[in-house]
């Protein structure tokens, strides 16, 4: 230990310029002059720490390992003495006061009764920054509002006179049980809404049976996440694939050798999507500090938080790339992002063990169709080659699932299991670990109504002829104006907050 450098404080402070800076990160310093014009979220952010701890700024909204990884090591520069460097006092803005009111205020966990309470309060509860990248998507939000109508296109036909006294919902993802239908797809930067971010999915998962898809770009590291799992929890890895192979190598054997049990790799992100909620955020509060710096007019303020941690994925990821991945592990493969039965067919015959239809969320391609529409053109074109059904390939879908019925009528149409990432994810940020139990809970209670009123026993007995998707793919679907109806409707409300608190 002898041998690595202690700097103080004001050591560190005589390097603040574009030209010398240095900053210090969970108590190390680095020297960050040469990475200034490439950092994604450009010069002005790091300068405004230049000479001083950047912790604060830095943590919620990169993975740990970001500064190293992008960092040579001579730029490693030594720890600092916490002693010898300045406090910085933040400034409570009026903001985050109301911010902590209605933290202070959050309705009662008990009175949650659906997955939309969740992101009502999220709303209240998270930063305006955390809040613009959670639920932003692309361009005109068209896909993001889809993936939700979809669902409510498809129709029951309900089976009855079944004994449905005992049903179950559990079932096998990838040869891993589950005791839901459902895994927890990848969502980022949890730490921007929550403290203790993916963690509190972590461990609400492992208390529940419940699959967890740690994310490339999660703020906790991969390696904080495993550690807090239990020996023989089932976790799954999100990939975005680096431009650099031997970094993605090592990352995906690394995650092979902690126990992770399948790689999904994130197919439908050569580049990022017009976030335009994330990207107005851009800069806010930071606009004084580009104009007083020097040579900052190439500074690109409409990015957004995603762009500040996502430069490195490779646009060049093509078919050819898919016998390597194989060449380098073991564990199932599966593209994400699949949007059409011509890509479908391609994986299958690409001898990758599943697929996930899905859209990004609606944050990549606006107008993407839903993964659920998706659905239903993939499985009559697997089948006609006789690709479908098959043991040693699944079918997955994401985006827009808010209720169990949603999952239902997927698994009904042919996927295997459905992934929810941002209902997760609003549930730990309004409510912590506890948040994502009660969730869990909320799909349990759920499911054992639906299923009983199906008809549905097992998540075997759910088949096609249990849903009517013939209006799928009528994105404009016209129905008689029930006037009556409509003007005596109540809308239901979203959790309420504790007015005698605020």
């Amino acid at each position: 230990m002898s041998d690595i450098r202690v700097l103080t404080g004001p050591e560190v402070a005589e390097h603040a310029s574009k030209d010398n800076c240095w900053i210090i990160v969970h108590g190390k310093v680095y020297d960050v002059t040469e990475f200034l014009p490439e950092h994604p979220g450009g010069q002005a952010i790091i300068l405004k720490y230049a000479g001083k701890d950047a912790t604060a700024a830095y943590e919620p909204i990169h993975p740990p390992d970001a500064i190293t990884t992008n960092l040579p090591v001579d730029k490693h520069l030594g720890v600092v003495d916490a002693s010898t460097v300045a406090k910085v006092v933040k400034e409570v803005t009026e903001e985050e006061k109301l911010r902590q009111k209605y933290v202070e205020a959050r309705p009662p966990l008990d009175t949650i009764v659906n997955l939309h309470d969740f992101e009502t309060v999220t709303r209240k509860v998270v930063s305006e920054k955390a809040w613009a990248y959670y639920s932003s998507a692309s361009d005109d939000e068209i896909t993001l509002r889809e993936n939700r109508m979809a669902y409510q296109r498809v129709w029951f036909r309900p089976r009855i006179l079944r004994d449905v006294t005992n049903v179950d919902w559990s079932t096998t993802i990838l040869g891993r049980k589950s005791s839901l239908p459902v895994y927890i797809s990848a969502t980022a930067l949890g730490k921007l809404g929550h403290p203790d971010g993916e963690l509190c999915l972590t461990r609400a998962a492992q208390n529940h049976g419940v699959i967890q898809m740690i994310a490339t770009l999660a703020s906790c590291s991969f390696d904080e996440i495993v550690d807090a799992a239990k020996p023989d929890q089932t976790l799954f890895l999100q990939l975005y694939v680096n431009r650099d192979r031997e970094i993605t190598r090592k990352y995906v054997q690394h995650a092979e050798a902690r126990g992770v049990k399948a790689l999904f790799i994130t197919v439908d992100a050569p580049q990022l999507g017009r976030r335009e909620k994330d990207m107005r955020m851009k800069f806010v509060g930071e606009e004084g500090v580009a104009k007083v710096q020097d040579g900052q007019s190439d500074i690109k303020k409409d990015e957004g938080v995603a762009r500040a941690i996502s430069s490195f994925i490779d646009p060049s990821l093509s078919w050819k790339d898919i016998p390597w991945f194989r060449s380098i592990t073991k564990m199932p493969i599966i593209l994400k992002g699949i949007a059409t039965a011509e890509d479908a067919i391609l994986a299958y015959e690409a001898g990758v063990q599943g697929i996930v239809l899905s859209n990004h969320g609606g944050r990549q391609l606006d107008t993407a169709r839903s993964g659920l529409e998706i659905l239903v053109e993939v499985i009559p074109a697997l089948r006609a080659r006789g690709y479908f059904p098959n043991p040693n390939f699944e079918i997955f879908v994401d985006g827009g699932v808010r209720r169990a019925s949603d999952v239902l009528k997927a698994l009904a149409l042919g996927a295997k299991a459905v992934g929810v990432g941002r209902p997760f994810l609003y549930a730990f940020c309004s409510y912590g670990q506890e948040g994502v139990e009660k969730a869990i809970q909320i799909f349990r209670d759920e499911l054992e109504m639906n299923m009983r009123l199906l008809g549905a026993r097992t998540v075997d007995e759910l088949v096609p002829e249990m849903v009517d998707a013939s209006a799928l793919s009528s994105h404009v679907v016209l129905t008689p104006h029930d006037t009556l109806f409509h003007n005596t409707y109540v809308p239901l409300e979203g959790a309420r907050f504790q007015e005698s608190k605020l």
